[in-house]
């Protein structure tokens, strides 16, 4: 028998509007792994969830099963990462980190480092300096991780094998091909 409500930590990693008032939200959760969820009257003006329901923020959150999506109940803001949020380049790395994962994962697939993963490099690019070698490092780090590359061998064209594996063009990799090169 399925638990009817669970709570998780998750890094919110895309949203799309659903209905009037209604959003799907797909989460990178700590205990789950990724996870696409309804968000029930999130986009009405005074929605408590509202704030805690944006990419790159990291929340904890209840949901209940349904059969459709599961609904998110609860929303606790964890942080927001509001240096990423408000400098162009590093949002445009912010979008890459996650867009990748989101590519490379399947929903419900768990992997507790992978979490752990995007939460270090979110929190890592609100202070580092040297954007390229950050992208380098979690790319060459989520595909290890993933069984996608061997960790004793180099990538020398972090892009280009990225793109190979999943098949197509990363759409964020435009803005920060011409940021970080």
């Amino acid at each position: 028998m399925r638990v009817r409500s669970y709570t998780s930590e998750a890094i919110v990693i895309k949203r799309k509007n659903y209905g009037e008032a209604d959003r799907i939200v797909t989460l990178y959760t700590s205990n789950f792994g990724k996870l696409s969820v309804l968000a029930k009257g999130v986009r009405k003006p005074k929605s408590r969830k509202r704030g805690g329901l944006e990419v790159f923020s990291h929340i904890k959150f209840s949901a209940s099963r349904s059969k459709f999506l599961d609904i998110i109940t609860e929303v606790e803001i964890m942080n927001l990462y509001p240096k990423v949020r408000s400098d162009i380049k590093r949002a445009a790395l912010g979008y890459y980190l996650i867009e990748t994962l989101d590519k490379l994962t399947q929903e419900e697939e768990k992997n507790f480092v992978l979490f752990k993963t995007i939460e270090d490099y979110l929190s890592r690019l609100e202070e580092e300096q040297l954007l390229r070698r950050l992208k380098e490092e979690y790319i060459f780090k989520l595909l290890t991780e993933l069984g996608f590359w061997p960790a004793e061998e180099m990538i020398y064209d972090h892009d280009k094998v990225l793109e190979e594996i999943i098949e197509r063009e990363i759409g964020s990799r435009r803005v920060g091909k011409k940021l970080f090169t």
